[in-house]
């Protein structure tokens, strides 16, 4: 597996990818001065973009059937998670749109190779807050599991003094 958007798996056998272009904008407004450089305020990230180029062979990789399950999870108008093979959690994406083009055909007028171009763009605020405070999370089973020793070490106290009854 190369990569997942939703339940989109990008491998060999459906849309392999030849090339993956992670464009993110910064917003740096300006404001200008009489007599001086403008001053530039940094305002946080801006658009983050990534695009995904490729070729389809139909005879050895993925072709129309792909591309159309591809243009149904497009047409949906959701938000996906979009993971890389290696782990990486890139965040929520939409398909901003994807182009095709189809050249070298067969008698019955099916694609030999199938050209397509793939653009994302990330909706969510930050992995921060997909995920939430991860520290927080961890603080919080620890004080859960706290609470369950003391609960655990209570029963058990409980049980001995109650065995300890049943033999005196």
């Amino acid at each position: 597996m190369m990569m997942t958007l939703g339940m989109m798996v990008f491998m060999r056998q459906t849309l392999p990818y030849q090339g993956l272009q992670h464009n993110v904008d910064y917003r740096w407004p300006t404001n200008s001065r009489v007599g001086q450089r403008a001053t530039a305020q940094f305002l946080g990230p801006g658009d983050e973009k990534i695009t995904l180029t490729g070729v389809l062979l139909p005879e050895i990789t993925g072709g129309k059937i792909s591309l159309v399950t591809l243009k149904a999870l497009a047409d949906l108008g959701l938000a996906w998670p979009l993971i890389g093979g290696d782990g990486t959690i890139y965040g929520m994406y939409v398909v901003t749109d994807y182009n095709t083009n189809s050249t070298e055909f067969f008698s019955d007028g099916s694609a030999r190779r199938i050209d397509f171009t793939l653009n994302l763009l990330r909706v969510d605020e930050s992995l921060t807050a997909m995920f939430g405070d991860l520290k927080q999370q961890a603080n919080d089973l620890i004080g859960k599991s706290s609470n369950l020793t003391s609960s655990v070490q209570s029963v058990m106290g409980s049980l001995a003094s109650q065995a300890g009854g049943l033999f005196s």
